[in-house]
């Protein structure tokens, strides 16, 4: 286990403690709600390099193991590890395999040898982690030379629309914030490995009602988890200014909920 004590973390991003909390208690719920963490999941997967034949891969925020499951059938006869902060989701995944270990651990600083495994994955797990320099800094520890570190995270601008009708409501935060393209791209290029492939994609879901997306972000465990939430049940009239806010973003299909997906393939290359 690592220590998970740090009682404040910077730039706005919600403390890990709360995280492995939200996600634990999610377990039991999150794949009946997981479109889009399966089709995110599933195009990092196509986008890992051909011909890799790992004999150990990490899936680095492995959930409720639904991809340590898949990277076990896509690397027949390897390892696997599957690693995750919140212990209420390995209770779920570790009955149901794919994974030879399932390791509690934070992905800034993990409980694994050096050059011990030659694939990382880890999709919609790392926008959790405040420093994402130090994921970066234990995938290149972690990987073997010539190891790959596939990864899909969220960056600004997801959820938008569920963000500005709060912000017509009451101004508070009510939304997830993530980190900007940007940073994405400038730690990616200082980390030391090879940026193969890095870019954004939005995932536009549609829901009937605004209920029916609050009600899927909370049993995901991926609710507003943010410092200077706002504390206490939503009142009667600010959830009737939401609904009427977001309505405003109606289409045929339903209300959007966008997500601004990043996916990037690195390599260690020494």
């Amino acid at each position: 286990m690592t220590d998970l004590s740090n009682p404040r973390l910077p730039g706005g991003l919600p403390d890990k403690r709360q995280v492995a909390a939200s996600f634990s208690r999610a377990a039991g719920s999150y794949d009946s709600v997981a479109e889009l963490q399966r089709a995110v999941g599933g195009e990092l997967l196509s986008r890992l390099p051909a011909g890799l034949t790992p004999r150990r891969w990490l899936d680095l925020g492995s959930g409720t193991g639904y991809f340590s499951r898949a990277l076990a059938e896509t690397f027949a006869g390897s390892k696997g590890v599957a690693l995750d902060i919140a212990e209420g989701m390995l209770r779920h995944a570790q009955p149901l395999g794919g994974a030879e270990h399932f390791v509690a651990g934070d992905a800034e600083r993990m409980p694994l040898r050096d050059d011990s495994c030659e694939v990382i994955f880890s999709s919609l797990a790392v926008q959790w982690c405040a420093d994402f320099a130090a994921v970066l800094s234990e995938a290149r520890r972690v990987l073997q030379p010539g190891g790959v570190f596939a990864f899909a995270s969220l960056c600004v601008g997801t959820l938008h629309e569920l963000r500005d009708s709060w912000q017509t409501v009451d101004g508070l935060v009510h939304v997830n914030r993530f980190r900007q393209l940007d940073d994405y791209q400038q730690l990616c290029a200082a980390s030391g490995m090879r940026v193969r492939s890095l870019e954004v994609r939005p995932h536009v879901l549609h829901y009937p009602d605004v209920r029916s997306l609050t009600h899927e972000l909370k049993a995901l465990g991926a609710h507003n988890l943010n410092p200077g939430r706002p504390g206490g049940l939503t009142g009667r009239v600010r959830l009737l200014a939401l609904i009427e806010a977001y309505e405003g973003y109606r289409q045929a299909e339903g209300l959007p909920a966008t997500y601004q997906v990043i996916y990037a393939v690195l390599e260690k290359t020494v």
